[in-house]
Order: C-alpha cells, then structure tokens, then sequence
C-alpha cells in the first residue's frame, strides 16, 4: 500500500472566532461612537479602530492557515500564517476517535474531532469546529482500519498499575 491519496482536506470554521470578532467589532463601534459624540479626535480614533481591526485579520488568517489533511495512510496538520509547521499522526497510530457536538456547533453542522494517538508527539489532535465532523470521522475510522490490515498493525493496552496480572484489550496497539 504505498500509494498515498488525499481523503479529506478542510479547515477549521471561522465560528471559532465568533467571540473575538464581536468584541472586536463592539471596540471599534464604542470610538466610532466616541468620535461622533466629539469625545476624541479623528487620529486617535483611526488608531484606537486599527488595533483591534488588524488582531481580527489575525484571528482569521490563524484559522484559515490551519489546515487538516486526511490521507490513506495519515493525518497532516498544517499551521502558521509567516512560518508553516507540517506534523503527521500515522493512522494506524490511531487509537480512538470521539465526537464533540456543542449546541452551537451542531446549529452550524459542525464538529470537534478528538483522536487519541499513540505518537509520542501528538498524543491527543483536536480537529475543531470541522463541517460535517460525523463524515470525516468516519472516514478517518475506516483508513486507520485499512492501514492496520495493510501493515498488520495490532494495539496492546497493558495495566500500569504494578500488578502481576496484566489484561489485554482487543484494542489495536502500536
């Protein structure tokens, strides 16, 4: 199986900003309205409305420069809006996989992937606010499963408790 095709590509919603965005743009209002009331001059209302205008550019350039890409064989995050980071979760690499579905999220069809790896990197990836999660989810379920069958891939969970008696999940272990 050495072939490696794009699954799945997507990135994160804007609506994680929601709050961010609204009282960004509830600041800029208040020295809009300061300066229609003759409280302060126009420069320092140019000002006061840039700063946080441009931390709104911000936030928005960090979601849209997060991207996650699902191969046949691993999960890619790529991140930052100067320097670009790439990390890679093998699939097989996946232990388990849960879905997060807050009210708001739900109202917009999104979702918050959470994956339990056994990469000593990424023990744990968030795929936040991702459109139609349940979807994605599945198809991550069914290319880690593929990959382990490819690879002859098992998962042993041992106790750590310290006792003589070790049990073993059916759960597949890298």
């Amino acid at each position: 199986m050495s072939d490696e095709d794009t699954v799945w590509k997507g990135s994160p919603s804007q609506l994680l900003n929601f709050w961010v965005f609204s009282a960004c743009l509830l600041l800029i209002a208040a020295f809009i309205a300061a300066f229609i009331a003759g409280s302060f001059m126009l420069a320092p209302v140019i000002i006061g409305a840039a700063i946080p205008l441009g931390y709104m550019i911000w936030k928005w350039l960090v979601i849209r420069c997060t991207v996650f890409e699902v191969t046949t064989q691993r999960l890619r995050l790529y991140k930052g809006v100067f320097n670009q980071e790439i990390d890679e979760v093998e699939l097989y690499r996946v232990k388990d996989t849960t879905i997060h579905r807050p009210f708001v999220q739900r109202m917009f069809n999104l979702s918050t992937i959470h994956l339990a790896t056994s990469d000593r990197t990424y023990p744990v990836v968030d795929m936040r606010a991702i459109p139609d999660g349940i979807t994605v989810r599945e198809m991550i379920r069914k290319h880690v499963e593929l990959i382990r069958d490819a690879k002859r891939v098992r998962e042993v969970d041992f106790d750590s408790s310290g006792g003589d008696d070790m049990e073993f999940d059916d759960m597949d272990v890298v």
